[in-house]
């Protein structure tokens, strides 16, 4: 004769919860769902360049559109310092003209520091520009675009213009 030995205490458990599990396993995706696809839909561009537009800019013979990505404060980058992602749009007519589109704080000295890389297709670049310990809210963005010919043109955008969240940021950093 042969006994049947009792189930352990785990295998019990899992035979009364395992249909908890699975209601949860589908529930999951229908609470998560929505914030997935609104997040989606925003890095897609269906939901515009940026959460916040800065506008057009002239930028020597071209034009770009600006946007702040996220309206956040810079991110914490740990040993680096603090980065602030922006987006970028080259105007149809200069798609085939612009070799390279920078981003950086304080005016570069020359093109090896010119500052982030844009990078992305010409009608949605994004770039995570450092932001220097000593930044001001006052302070200026450089934005610099390289031709295929070589030629460099730039145009500044003040701080507070282009991200008022972060300029508050700024001077609420300065006064502590």
């Amino acid at each position: 004769m042969t006994v049947l030995a009792s189930p352990s205490r785990g295998a019990s458990l899992w035979q009364r919860w395992r249909f908890h599990l699975s209601a949860l396993v589908l529930i999951a995706p229908i609470v998560f769902g929505p914030a997935w696809f609104h997040q989606n839909a925003f890095f897609d561009g269906k939901k515009g360049l940026g959460q916040r537009e800065i506008g057009e800019i002239a930028v020597g013979p071209w034009s770009v559109r600006l946007a702040e990505f996220k309206l956040s404060e810079p991110d914490a980058e740990g040993r680096a310092g603090h980065a602030k992602e922006f987006a970028l749009a080259l105007c149809p007519a200069c798609v085939d003209q612009v070799k390279a589109a920078y981003l950086r704080v304080g005016k570069p000295r020359n093109l090896r520091t010119a500052g982030a890389l844009f990078s992305g297709t010409p009608y949605r670049q994004t770039a995570e520009m450092r932001v220097p310990e000593r930044t001001t809210a006052d302070d200026e963005l450089w934005l610099t675009l390289e031709g295929w010919d070589g030629t460099l043109h730039q145009a500044t955008i003040p701080i507070r213009t282009a991200s008022p969240v972060m300029a508050a940021w700024l001077e609420k950093r300065g006064r502590s």
